[in-house]
């Protein structure tokens, strides 16, 4: 099985051998007084940061948590996050990156082939109450010890972060190349895959991120997707403006009415959001609520495909740039460029960040394809996983034996633009041995002037194996009865569309599910397809 050796990296800008622990160290010193976060209730300086996340790191280690342990932070944006987070980090555990929308579910998995020794948690989050939860949790997974949470409880079994404050340690400290946190992979039910991500590959991923950004320390940072999420943690989210002595300001929603307020209030730079987001806050700018957004500079947005209208929208009428992101938890991450033209914007989706990152392109038979055409793509690299953690079945086929990683997503490289992303692998719709895929299809409905967003999904049919569906938004203009298969069909052929890609079904959707980092949620359309 292959073995990444991180030492063929160690000549790179910004690879150091360091923990995340010791960078902390070394901003504190650099930025005392700077203030490092902020929340709706509080702020904190970066020497205040460190302090609080030693006490929290002797608190963890006096209640018997050590070097290595894992532990499951699922906290909300807020300065406790960030404390906790470098805290656990500290004390040589290892934090899991639950996010607070995952529930029991979701989560079983999670505790079965991770055994936490300590659970983070709010008392109550977007009016979930999370203490039943983490108990039921607790009683069914021997390993957890410890339930730790926002407020002081009347509950004996519940203990309060703020409780976490022991006497100043010397700790039995990480190597650079250990597992510094575990991030979660797409889906979390069935086999959850965990993604192990050092402190030197994690922290290189972050500073080349913020660099590309042109992070200084003049600059804000609205964290509007959840903290733990890869995109705001580390791209170059929380880290990436943390080592260049930024500031980092928690939203407590994504939501533009208060999202724009917090803009304005804290000189924001930068944000980050994914293509979920862009209509409703577009909408919000177009009635003109006179706030002063001068300071925004950039906007990146990612998580799924960006249509090339949308994209457009934002290039014409938001007050910032737009970089265009593609990444996995996994590893790669690409930017478009500010340089790039307003096309490769729109329509590419980047370049890879770090000069060592590796791609390739290729067939089903593993073989490289023309650039230009698509196919899967993978990726090898310095900051790329050489596997999940505790599945050596599932590394066996998603790592190469030249340890490349299979991301499962559809690719075209243009040596000119960069990369072309075309959905999921898994996605592809085999229509009577046609081969559809959807965010093709997606775009194509996209461009019909009465249609905002689509999303299309395969289901099963008897006669054809499988249909496609599209579900599709339509623009405020349109009523829904203006849009219908036959007008899709038409405007395909207008247009130059194979036969076989106009969706068998067509159903309008007023409002989109969406998935704990607000992705559409495919899932959600499949049943509701399915229970009808």
């Amino acid at each position: 099985m292959y073995k990444k050796d991180y030492t063929i990296y160690e000549g790179l800008k910004y690879w150091e051998k360091k923990t995340i622990g010791k960078h902390l160290s070394e901003w504190a010193e650099k930025y005392s007084e700077r203030t490092a976060c902020s929340d709706q209730e509080r702020s904190i300086t970066y020497n205040e940061l460190y302090q609080r996340a030693l006490g929290i790191a002797s608190g963890l280690a006096e209640n018997g948590i050590s070097k290595g342990e894992n532990v499951v932070i699922q906290l909300p944006n807020s300065v406790t996050f960030v404390e906790v987070f470098f805290g656990v980090i500290l004390a040589g555990a290892v934090p899991i990156m639950a996010l607070p929308a995952h529930r029991k579910g979701d989560l079983e998995g999670i505790f079965s082939i991770a055994e936490p020794k300590a659970y983070f948690i709010p008392e109550s989050y977007m009016g979930f109450d999370y203490i039943p939860m983490a108990k039921e949790l607790c009683k069914e997974y021997s390993s957890v010890k410890h339930i730790f949470t926002d407020i002081v409880s009347s509950d004996d079994s519940v203990e309060s972060i703020g409780s976490l404050n022991g006497d100043v340690r010397e700790f039995d400290e990480a190597s650079p190349y250990d597992t510094a946190l575990l991030l979660l992979s797409g889906g979390t039910t069935g086999t959850p895959k965990l993604i192990p991500r050092t402190h030197s590959d994690y922290m290189y991923n972050s500073m080349t991120a913020a660099e590309k950004c042109e992070i200084d320390e003049n600059c804000a940072y609205l964290e509007i997707l959840p903290c733990a999420h890869n995109f705001s943690l580390s791209c170059p989210g929380m880290l990436g403006f943390l080592s260049r002595g930024a500031r980092v300001v928690m939203s407590p929603s994504s939501s533009p009415d208060e999202v724009y307020p917090l803009i304005e209030k804290e000189r924001i730079t930068h944000t980050a959001m994914v293509p979920a987001l862009i209509p409703i806050f577009t909408e919000v700018l177009e009635w003109d609520l006179g706030y002063d957004l001068s300071s925004w500079k950039l906007v990146q947005v990612g998580g799924a495909l960006l249509e090339p209208h949308i994209a457009s929208k934002i290039i014409h009428s938001w007050p910032c740039d737009l970089m265009q992101v593609f990444g996995t938890a996994e590893g790669l991450i690409c930017f478009t460029d500010k340089n790039d033209s307003e096309e490769t914007i729109c329509n590419y989706q980047g370049r890879p960040i770090s000069p060592a990152d590796e791609i390739k392109i290729v067939d089903t038979n593993g073989n490289e394809v023309p650039e230009g055409e698509f196919g899967e793509l993978l990726s090898r690299g310095p900051y790329t996983i050489d596997g999940y953690y505790k599945l050596p079945e599932v590394n066996k086929h998603c790592i190469t034996a030249e340890g490349f990683y299979c991301t499962g997503d559809r690719a075209a490289w243009s040596s000119v633009n960069g990369l072309k992303m075309g959905g999921r692998m898994k996605e592809q719709i085999n229509r009577s041995g046609e081969k559809v895929m959807p965010a093709e299809v997606e775009g194509y409905l996209c461009q019909h002037e009465l249609i905002d967003e689509a999303a299309v999904i395969g289901v099963p049919d008897e006669e054809l194996g499988h249909k496609s569906v599209a579900f599709i938004k339509l623009t405020e203009e349109a009523d829904s009865e203006s849009v219908t298969r036959q007008d899709i069909a038409m405007f395909f052929k207008e247009i130059g569309v194979a036969h076989y890609k106009i969706p068998d079904m067509v159903q309008v959707i007023e409002q989109w599910p969406v998935t704990s980092v607000g992705k559409i949620d495919k899932k959600s359309l499949y049943n509701l397809i399915c229970d009808k």
